[in-house]
């Protein structure tokens, strides 16, 4: 057991809310994220400047973004909450005069990602903490009937030719233990273990699962739908650096595939067999004090959703549901650019505004399967700031609005097995995208 000196350790209502944030932070919320479905940044503060992190250390969040920003934020404990409101939708036109269009928009449009940070400086070089964060998610609830695609309506039928609703809830958490150590008085390096968590429910996708009236699509029937939450766990870990010289700081961050347990209550749906990593990602950041007041931050990022065979394989791929081969959403790899910056009003006012582009991971080939995971946004616009309280507390905000994107491409009901070509139309995706969070932090 770790025992602080009596000048570091917290005080009793700290405690308290270390408790209450890790309970916060551990509760399954579901989430639906931006980039792909990663969010846009991690930690309010973060999240005001477009996602821009990497070269910045202002707060707890050094598991999730740089674990190397802890050895220069102090010592502290943040607690955040995120309101998440994506709206999302589908249709379908020109199949067979109608008889199988559809249009809708998906419900369940609100959600709450909880944030919690703590660092403990032990000596000048060498700094712990934890870092609980949610990773994304994807969520859709579509309204349905208990028929199957047919339904002239056009408006109450499952999307999927399933019966009643389609819904998909994915959630993923991770713990991020942290260990960060000054090389020199302005160099760091850390290291984060990430122990994951995540949940899923799929319902609605009946003609999947060998249905009848449609070709057989898995290899493990009675393994794709309604068959309530399943989840797993797994490992992996994030490494940083970060760097001062001058007014300018510079910053690396990478973390390989996170290795998943399978989803076994859905190995007819996932390729391999239920299983479901979380895809590598890393990034380079640079944040310049351009005057005193004023500093600037850009980070790029990679995300390889193309890595994870269940995320990355083509819908297209000509082999059963759930097997090493089988299809998947799809999505390739993209890049990410965060730029962000931050204006110190006054000793008690910091201001934040930032913008987010990113590729978009789903093309027109892969439009079908997406219907149940449209993440497709790609533009953010962020504003932010955070308020001193006294007593060495302050509140952070920060709001972001995400416009309307869609794609389309042709039904995956063209296929010669299913209504054949010419007769599945085309569908549409699309998404637009708000968020208003607030975190509390204080510094010891």
């Amino acid at each position: 057991m770790l025992h602080l000196p009596q000048s570091k350790r917290p005080h009793a209502h700290t405690r308290r809310a270390i408790a209450l944030g890790a309970a916060l932070a551990l509760s399954p919320l579901a989430a639906l994220a931006t980039n792909g479905y990663f969010p846009h940044g991690y930690g309010l503060k973060a999240k005001g400047m477009g996602g821009a992190s990497l070269a910045m250390s202002q707060d707890g969040m050094g598991g999730a973004n740089n674990p190397a920003s802890m050895s220069f934020a102090g010592s502290r404990l943040d607690l955040g909450l995120d309101w998440f409101q994506p709206k999302r939708g589908a249709s379908r036109q020109g199949s067979m005069g109608g008889a199988f269009d559809f249009n809708t928009t998906s419900e369940s449009n609100n959600h709450f990602v909880p944030e919690f940070g703590y660092i403990s400086q032990f000596s000048p070089s060498l700094t712990a903490g934890i870092t609980v964060y949610g990773n994304g998610g994807m969520n859709t609830d579509y309204p349905g009937a208990q028929t199957s695609c047919g339904n002239p309506s056009g408006n109450v039928a499952n999307p999927m030719c399933g019966s009643g609703r389609l819904t998909m809830d994915l959630m993923q958490l991770i713990i991020a233990p942290t260990v960060s150590f000054k090389l020199a008085p302005d160099h760091a390096i850390g290291l984060s273990p990430l122990l994951g968590y995540q949940r899923f429910k799929m319902s609605g996708l009946q003609a999947f699962d060998n249905g009848p009236g449609f070709p057989p699509m898995t290899g493990n029937p009675g393994y794709v739908t309604n068959n309530g939450y399943d989840s797993s766990t797994g490992f992996g870990v994030r490494v940083g650096y970060q760097g001062k010289v001058g007014p300018v700081t510079l910053a690396a961050a990478y973390s390989p595939k996170m290795d998943m347990g399978t989803l076994d209550k859905y190995k007819g749906l996932f390729a391999g067999a239920g299983d479901f990593d979380i895809p590598a990602n890393y990034g380079l950041g640079v944040a310049v004090s351009v005057i005193p007041a004023v500093t600037v931050a850009l980070d790029w990022m990679r995300i390889e959703y193309s890595g994870v065979p269940s995320v990355g394989n083509p819908s297209s791929n000509q082999a059963p549901l759930g097997s090493a081969n089988g299809p998947g959403f799809g999505w390739k790899d993209i890049d990410v650019y965060k730029l962000g910056v931050q204006w110190q009003a006054s000793p008690q006012l910091t201001l934040r505004a930032g913008y987010n582009k990113g590729d978009n991971p789903i093309t027109a080939a892969d439009v079908s399967f997406n219907i149940i995971a449209p993440g497709v946004t790609k533009t953010h616009y962020t504003l932010g700031g955070t308020m001193q309280l006294g007593g060495n507390s302050e509140l952070t905000m920060a709001y972001m609005y995400a416009p309307k994107v869609s794609v389309t491409g042709y039904s995956m009901l063209n296929s010669p097995t299913l209504l054949g070509p010419g007769n599945g139309g085309q569908e549409t995706i699309w998404m637009k995208q708000q968020s208003l969070g607030m975190a509390w932090a204080m510094r010891f």
